[in-house]
């Protein structure tokens, strides 16, 4: 029988370790709660080291105040939900050092006893330097953040009241779903409008028909007919009118967005070439009602929307999730690494138990893979590498692969703030291709074949 060889094992390498040091001295730990805050300074600082406040404003100026008298510079706090927001920003405004640390990270961290309060465990481990603050953009792009987020709320609120429309159309039997591609366009909102103000002829219901449209009259009259009663008017018209609010509201959140975008000081003014005229295509319902494009370029240095895939409102959602300065990133495997798009195996023994990627809830993530997935029939490069990744692994590590590639061509552009150029994505498949004949040619010598093209 034919002996095993053994496998090479790869040598690891052997790092010198250090004893822990304290390297933050003046480090205070603090615990949020609903009703009352928890803080911990270092030993040598007050007779008490842990004191507790309320959750008020003027006990927040309490916090900052005792913190002050105890020489601390450097605070931890452990993001809860919202609650740690306010205090956050009060301690940012006084001038101390706040590291946010995600709950999940200090759970990773063994020894914590039992009778130590989560403020004492946080203090220790930041005089340590053992915890790592989570990201956060600056203070102006916070704010952009905030706005952002409330507008997708409001957009997800208005989509629920979409549905109401369709419940109560179906419910009279009326199939405006069947005759238009989107009831809240044109032709299905002046048809809506029109059951609602008392109209039930389906012929001169058909007659709001907008000349787009792919059915004739005489077929979307034949869907308009239906059992026009009382209870499911009135559940139709509510769904309308808070359809109609929710819509104005965005509109205002737009007006805020197009505000602050004026508030924020882009690095580049007039030296920017000017933006391609843009391509006409039929306006989707989320679109802001303002210029966003020319905003995100000033703001930017650079036109992230030449991305394939990519649209205003996914650079929009990325760059309020992320900033713009990209040195908290040394490299982009880093970035996308926090964007939870880099492969993340688990190993023991030199074996991979487990595949796949981390977990990370993160709206600029969300994003990318939206975007990642609209490419599915382009035919430009970021296209092509999909449909490639989709017919050997399948259509959700294409997705996340399409994503990992758009994060780091975000990251490059943010970085060097050059225009995007597609043909180098194109040059590379024209050397993958290349390389792969290469091999083909390589592989048949071995067998002792020769690779003769086909004659077209």
């Amino acid at each position: 029988m034919p002996r095993k060889t053994k496998k090479k094992t790869q040598k690891r390498k052997i790092v010198k370790l250090e004893s822990l040091k304290k390297l933050n001295l003046n480090a205070a730990g603090i615990d949020i709660g609903a009703d009352e805050i928890y803080v911990c300074v270092p030993e040598d600082r007050d007779a008490q080291t842990v004191r507790n406040f309320g959750t008020y404003t003027q006990d927040l100026f309490e916090v900052s105040r005792w913190l002050k008298e105890c020489d601390v510079d450097t605070v931890a706090i452990e993001s809860t939900g919202v609650l740690w927001i306010p205090l956050y920003e009060h301690l940012s405004e006084q001038g101390f050092d706040v590291c946010l640390v995600n709950a999940k990270h200090i759970k990773n961290v063994p020894g914590k006893k039992t009778d130590v309060l989560d403020c004492q465990w946080l203090q220790q481990l930041h005089t340590y330097g053992l915890l790592q603050g989570s990201f956060r953009p600056k203070e102006e792009m916070v704010q952009l953040r905030s706005l952002v987020r409330q507008r997708a709320m409001l957009i997800e609120s208005r989509s629920r009241h979409i549905q109401h429309m369709h419940k109560a159309l179906q419910q009279m039997n009326v199939r405006l779903d069947r005759a238009v591609s989107d009831v809240t366009g044109k032709t299905g909102m002046s048809i809506i409008r029109a059951i609602i103000d008392g109209e039930k002829n389906s012929r001169q219901l058909a007659t709001f028909r907008d000349g787009r449209c792919r059915l004739s009259e005489e077929e979307i009259a034949k869907a308009l007919e239906g059992n026009f009663r009382d209870d499911h008017l009135f559940a139709l018209k509510q769904a309308v009118e808070l359809y109609d609010f929710y819509t104005q509201k965005i509109v205002d959140c737009d007006i805020k967005i197009e505000s602050r975008y004026a508030i924020l000081h882009p690095e580049f003014h007039q030296d920017l070439p000017a933006l391609p005229a843009a391509k006409k295509h039929n306006k989707v319902g989320n679109q802001p009602h303002f210029d966003l494009q020319s905003d995100l370029y000033q703001l930017c240095g650079v036109d992230l929307t030449a991305i394939e895939g990519v649209s205003t409102l996914t650079v929009q959602t990325v760059i309020s999730e992320i900033g713009l300065d990209m040195s908290v990133w040394p490299t982009a495997a880093k970035f996308a690494r926090w964007l939870g798009l880099a492969p993340n195996n688990q190993i023991t023994g030199g074996k991979v138990i487990k595949r796949g990627t981390s977990k990370v809830t993160n709206r600029a993530t969300q994003a990318l893979r939206m975007a990642a997935q609209s490419v599915y029939r382009s035919d430009g490069p970021i296209g092509r590498f999909y449909r490639r990744i989709k017919r050997k692994h399948g259509p959700q590590v294409a997705i996340t692969a399409t994503a990992h590639k758009l994060a780091r061509i975000i990251y490059a552009l943010l970085k060097s703030k050059t225009p995007y150029q597609p043909q180098l994505l194109d040059d590379y498949e024209v050397k993958r291709e290349k390389y792969r004949l290469h091999l083909l040619h390589k592989q048949a010598q071995k067998l002792g074949y020769d690779l003769t093209p086909i004659q077209s």
